[in-house]
């Protein structure tokens, strides 16, 4: 009997050979790329690893924590991520439904709208930012000069530290619409036309039909674009690196971008691991709210 079973795990063993095989080089690399540094980076939290005296590291336990908990550019850095979170989402959903509603209109032109809008999100985000900090320019800038038209402005808006953040929001908003759109156009083609035409025939209006079978048709659709929206905002790093440096005075500073700098400006590795590893407890906390959230959407 034992032999028997041998045999037949063995078998199995041989038959299944070929998918480690092949799966092994992805694995392996997953490992080293993905895994190993995630472990490196919770290793090093725990200690007081300066780039340039490596040999003087030592164990320091919960102390890199305790000094987050204290250190007001952390909690300043955290409170940009989440503002810029808190903007961002419902602006750029709203915007990129709003893009979908047009561009699902059976109107003259229509694939060139369509290529207009998804543009900036197949241009590099590096490009995007350069451009708009030339945009920006409080002096010979474009947005000046149109605001200027209409007598508005001028406006300081990546040098003020009240209107550095806005800005980049709304850059980013513009730039990033163009993929969310596409996600809302592809469920707007699911929603079978005859509701439409049934509510048409019942005499609803065009509010009506949007508040009534557009929206509920949308539902898993925007759950899901919310959320990954919100996951890709948590990561702003491009736009303040690019155009303002972190400034003024904190403005943009951002967790991913206190990563960096107390990683490579700084030198101080232990304090940055212990950064990105708070990142990645808050990444963390929206993935597993995201799959309860499109879990009980699917259900219901």
């Amino acid at each position: 009997m034992k032999q028997k079973k041998k045999r037949t795990g063995r078998s199995r063993f041989m038959r299944s050979l070929p998918g480690y095989v092949f799966s092994a080089p992805a694995l392996i690399l997953l490992f080293v790329f993905l895994l190993l540094p995630a472990l490196m980076a919770l290793y090093y939290s725990f200690t007081n690893y300066y780039l340039l005296l490596p040999d003087q590291t030592k164990f320091i336990g919960t102390e890199n924590y305790v000094r987050l908990l204290e250190d007001k550019l952390f909690l300043r850095s955290l409170g940009n991520t989440f503002l810029f979170v808190g903007l961002v989402v419902p602006l750029q959903a709203i915007t990129a439904l709003m893009l979908a509603l047009l561009v699902n209109q059976k109107l003259r032109g229509i694939r060139w709208f369509r290529a207009a809008f998804i543009a900036p999100v197949m241009t590099s985000m590096v490009v995007v930012s350069i451009l708009w900090t030339f945009i920006y320019n409080p002096t010979n800038g474009l947005a000046n000069a149109v605001l200027d038209i209409v007598g508005l402005g001028p406006f300081e808006y990546l040098t003020s530290p009240t209107q550095a953040m806005p800005s980049i929001v709304l850059m980013s908003v513009w730039q990033g619409a163009g993929y969310q759109m596409m996600i809302f156009l592809a469920g707007l083609q699911d929603i079978p036309e005859h509701l439409y035409e049934a509510a048409s025939i019942d005499g609803a209006s065009t509010w009506q039909k949007f508040l009534h079978i557009t929206l509920p048709g949308l539902r898993n659709v925007i759950v899901f674009v919310a959320l990954i929206t919100l996951i890709a905002a948590t990561k702003l790093f491009i736009q303040p690196f690019v155009m303002t440096q972190g400034g003024p005075l904190d403005a943009t500073k951002t967790l991913v971008y206190m990563v960096y700098e107390e990683g490579f400006k700084f030198r101080d590795v232990g304090y940055s691991s212990a950064i990105a590893i708070v990142f990645f407890v808050i990444v963390l906390v929206i993935s597993i709210v995201q799959r309860k959230l499109v879990k009980e959407t699917q259900e219901s």
